[in-house]
């Protein structure tokens, strides 16, 4: 079965850093677009970005343009949200996600960011 599993999160101060990775199996990751959505504590799911197959266009949500940036490696077959400058805000489970008509969803990293 399709699979995509997150993984990267972890505890950094603001104005950290980290790489958050979405590694696929089970399908052929090169046909699909990857988007990156994350659920804050007590909050809703909120879109952040996205990329298409052949990375010919990538978008960002306001809230994250100029400090997280979408990438992937289509012969790892990962997918890649690089975030930088991180603020409390950000702190949220991050979740990978291939929309089709059988939409796959990673399981989730967390990401916490404290002084």
């Amino acid at each position: 079965q399709a699979q995509l599993v997150d993984s990267g999160g972890g505890v950094v101060q603001p104005g950290g850093s980290l790489r958050l990775s979405c590694a696929a199996s089970g399908f052929d990751f090169s046909r699909y677009g990857v988007h990156w959505v994350r659920q804050a504590p007590g909050k809703g799911l909120e879109w952040l970005s996205s990329i298409d197959n052949d990375q010919e266009r990538v978008y960002y949500v306001d809230s994250v343009e100029g400090r997280f940036a979408i990438s992937r490696d289509n012969a790892k077959n990962i997918a890649y949200l690089q975030l930088s400058d991180l603020r409390p805000e950000d702190e949220a489970v991050y979740f990978c996600v291939r929309l089709s008509g059988d939409d796959v969803w990673g399981q989730g990293t967390r990401v916490t960011v404290s002084s």
